[in-house]
């Protein structure tokens, strides 16, 4: 049997964040900051410089959340995990989120039942796919054919949208 000591020594880091993306934290949280960004999780805002090299950062945190955590196959991030936008969203902000939650022991184990919640928003979103997915058989977004049904987005705003869907003033 292994000392624990020497199991201990064996957990893996968690992985660092690269390091332009530490430096434009940084300049986001200095006191008389004249970056004025988007937060570093929300991938959809941010700039291709800071974007570019997420992706291999999120897909390493992916690999050690599944070699620390994963001990049953419904835990396992799948390897198409970049597929899957809300999932991308959410490892980003759980990446994100980890060294803060590292600062205090109660924290930590806040974030660890968000993880456990976020494992179970995966398996819910990935539904029956899940399976092949985590095998790395992905197949593109199953309720495609549902999402087709939708009309086209209108091409004026919302109120608009409303006014018309109310019909014609009557005077």
């Amino acid at each position: 049997m292994t000392p624990p000591s020497t199991a201990l020594a064996r957990l893996a880091p968690f992985p660092e964040p690269p390091a332009l993306v530490v430096d434009y934290i940084a300049a986001c949280a200095a006191e008389e900051s004249l970056v004025d960004g988007p937060a570093p999780w929300d991938l959809g805002a941010l700039t291709v410089e800071l974007i570019t090299p997420l992706p291999a950062w999120l897909d390493s945190v992916c690999r050690w959340l599944n070699q620390t955590y994963a001990w049953q196959p419904q835990d396992v991030i799948p390897p198409c995990w970049r597929h899957h936008g809300n999932l991308t969203y959410e490892i980003a902000a759980l990446a994100f989120a980890r060294p803060d939650a590292y600062r205090d022991a109660g924290a930590a184990i806040v974030w660890h039942e968000q993880y456990d919640r976020f494992l179970t928003r995966m398996n819910k979103v990935l539904g029956k796919a899940a399976d092949e997915c985590r095998v790395g058989r992905h197949e593109d977004r199953p309720s495609r054919f549902q999402l087709a049904a939708w009309p086209a987005a209108p091409a004026h705003g919302i109120e608009d949208q409303q006014n018309d869907q109310k019909g014609p003033k009557s005077q």
